[in-house]
């Protein structure tokens, strides 16, 4: 065996190179690769003892906490299949979790989420409980370790590891199916691009919910870089002093809290903390924010990424190649193919839109329970990787970088052109004095694009400075200025609701 092959093969070679380095902080609690390792075999047995056998799910609905990294290994190691959702998920959306995947365990505080396990004949258990039950893994007692560490259940690579729940444009969410030999060749393809070390401190205020957050744990474990767990709050107004406290040098960030980070290092006096690092996948990247960014953080490097839950990452940009080629979001990643085909799944040229698809193992093994939908989406049309039509458009230039443009819905036909949301937004940033944009795109009882800002600016303002960035058909007809842009858990533009700001009127 040349490397891991199972998702807690990362965490056993960090262990074995250095087991007494910091591994994962949240809070004031603190775990050394070799305490997260011995605690994630002493949860693998407490899974056991709950009745978990291979294959079966395990829910985990907490915050941060020190010991979920720890639980997540754990259930790798018993082969059991993880499934981490957000700790604030409504009372209906853990109902459907639940009654689609059947998990054998729900790890919750929440009484909703108790009772809910308890009509479905689920067993539930408080962090309290997981706390209690790897107190012993945190003295690495090793004249105990034998008796506290269960013979480990046989994994293969093609096991499934890891269920994402992912939100589609209609139904409920599905779930995104992992296996220990996708998620480990996805680790290893996106470390050899973003190069995590060993002395990095790696900032994670992204939900483990999110698989942007999520692999955050996975790629500090395979660099044996230390992980800073922290919460939504923690990337507001206390960011700047959370990084600065921490000595954090690595910063995976979502477009707002780039923005919150620029905006508090401009004020007087702010020092900039060791960042050399920030990432950025998930949402389009406004070139203002990294500019005022870069500018209060001497030697930053950036690399901008895009992927999607089915493949994790896609592309990866070169460090700060956006400066030379605005727009673009990377080139695939080592051992993958990127390539954007027309509607019949042909290849297109160089230049020309079409949808983006993603060949190679780090497309996942398709959905939970939805055959059809995976037939959709995923292909074995070409070789022994499946293909993933992505949903998202885009093109590529001469050199293999990919440009988005748009999922299918952000695409919209204007005055007879084809028009990007993504596009709009972007030259909407650039406009002087706008804070935050996000467009509407026209339905069936809304004509026309409806661009919503943050701005002190008049609306007829804004979409004069508009004109200036773009053609004259791209500019939508109407412009509304709002409080602020409501936003998802993971950092993303919150389409409905949008769409209650401009139903309720709550715009000037």
């Amino acid at each position: 065996m040349t490397g891991p092959t199972l998702l807690h093969h990362l965490l056993d070679r960090a262990a074995s190179a250095r087991p007494d380095a910091p591994s994962v902080d949240c809070g004031t609690a603190t775990l050394t690769f070799g305490q997260l390792d011995l605690a994630s075999r002493r949860l693998a047995g407490f899974l056991a003892e709950l009745g978990a056998r291979r294959g079966d799910r395990v829910v985990v609905c907490t915050p941060p906490d020190v010991l979920v990294p720890a639980l997540l290994y754990g259930c790798a190691r018993a082969g059991a299949v993880f499934s981490v959702v957000h700790e604030q998920t409504p009372e209906p959306a853990l109902a459907h979790v639940l009654d689609d995947c059947e998990p054998a365990v729900l790890v919750t505080d929440d009484p909703v989420g108790h009772a809910l396990a308890a009509a479905r004949g689920i067993r539930a258990v408080t962090l309290a409980e997981l706390h209690a039950a790897a107190q012993d893994s945190a003295r690495q007692d090793s004249a105990k370790q034998d008796s506290i560490v269960p013979r480990e259940t046989p994994v293969l690579a093609v096991d499934p590891v890891c269920l994402i729940y992912t939100s589609g444009s209609t139904g409920r969410p599905k779930a995104v199916v992992s296996t220990h030999a996708q998620a480990v060749f996805a680790i290893a393809a996106i470390e050899s691009q973003l190069a995590y070390r060993p002395d990095d401190v790696v900032f994670c205020a992204l939900p483990q919910s999110f698989d942007y957050g999520l692999y955050q744990l996975f790629l500090a474990t395979s660099a044996a870089a230390r992980l800073r767990l922290a919460s939504a709050a923690d990337a507001g107004p206390q960011l700047l002093r959370q990084l600065t406290t921490h000595r954090v040098t690595v910063l995976p960030a979502v477009p707002a809290m780039v923005k919150t980070l620029a905006r508090l290092l401009s004020r007087p006096g702010a020092q900039p903390p060791p960042l050399r690092l920030v990432t950025n996948t998930g949402a389009a990247m406004p070139e203002v924010s990294l500019r005022e960014l870069r500018r209060h953080v001497p030697g930053l490097r950036v690399q901008l990424m895009f992927g999607l839950t089915e493949c994790k990452r896609a592309t990866i940009m070169p460090p700060d190649e956006d400066l030379r080629r605005p727009g673009a979001c990377g080139k695939a990643l080592p051992g993958t193919e990127v390539f954007v085909v027309d509607e019949d799944g042909g290849r297109l040229p160089v230049g020309e839109i079409g949808e983006i698809v993603v060949r190679g193992p780090n497309v996942m093994a398709g959905y939970w329970r939805r055959p059809e939908l995976t037939a959709q989406r995923f292909h074995l049309a070409h070789g022994l990787f499946p293909e993933l039509r992505t949903g998202d458009y885009g093109r590529m230039d001469e050199d293999g970088y990919l440009y988005f443009s748009g999922r299918r819905d952000d695409l919209y036909k204007e005055r007879g052109f084809r028009v990007s949301v993504t596009e709009v937004q972007a030259a909407a940033y650039r406009v002087p004095g706008v804070q935050a944009a996000a467009v509407l795109a026209p339905t069936a009882d809304r004509d026309s694009a409806t661009l919503l800002v943050v701005t002190d600016l008049a609306p007829e303002d804004v979409l004069a400075g508009l004109r200036a960035e773009l053609e004259d058909f791209k500019v939508p007809r109407q412009c509304l200025v709002v409080p602020e842009i409501p936003l998802t858990p993971n950092g993303k533009v919150d389409r409905a609701g949008l769409l209650r700001l401009v139903e309720d009127g709550t715009h000037v």
